[in-house]
């Protein structure tokens, strides 16, 4: 398999090949620097992404509240995840950085607020 990542680490924005299958990389060509080695070999083999998106407030004129993984979720469970926080209603107050769900899907990541509603 043959895969065009493009590095998001620098403002360089490397395209970078990577070749391999599920489990091993045979090739990686275009990156700038080690850090885009990395980069693409985690993307490459585990794919991963910052959940970002909101949650309906109860009782509140705010009607949501834009919530965020703590941490990079595996990009298979992203819409388990989605499927989750797509029925959950908080009530105010709401800090920011309150854990919302704690170990979403057993990703080991936490829904954290990022607003404050009062």
């Amino acid at each position: 398999m043959k895969k065009e990542i493009i590095c998001t680490i620098c403002p360089i924005g490397c395209t970078i090949i990577v070749e391999g299958d599920v489990n091993n990389i045979f090739s990686i060509s275009g990156n700038q620097c080690s850090r885009g080695l990395d980069f693409s070999k985690n993307e490459f083999l585990h794919p991963a992404r910052i959940l970002t998106t909101s949650v309906k407030v109860e009782n509140s004129s705010t009607p949501l509240l834009p919530v965020r993984s703590n941490k990079p979720i595996p990009k298979e469970l992203i819409m388990d995840c989605m499927k989750l926080i797509k029925d959950v209603k908080v009530t105010v107050p709401i800090k920011s950085k309150d854990i919302i769900i704690s170990n979403i899907c057993d990703s080991g990541a936490d829904i954290i607020a990022t607003a404050c509603i009062d």
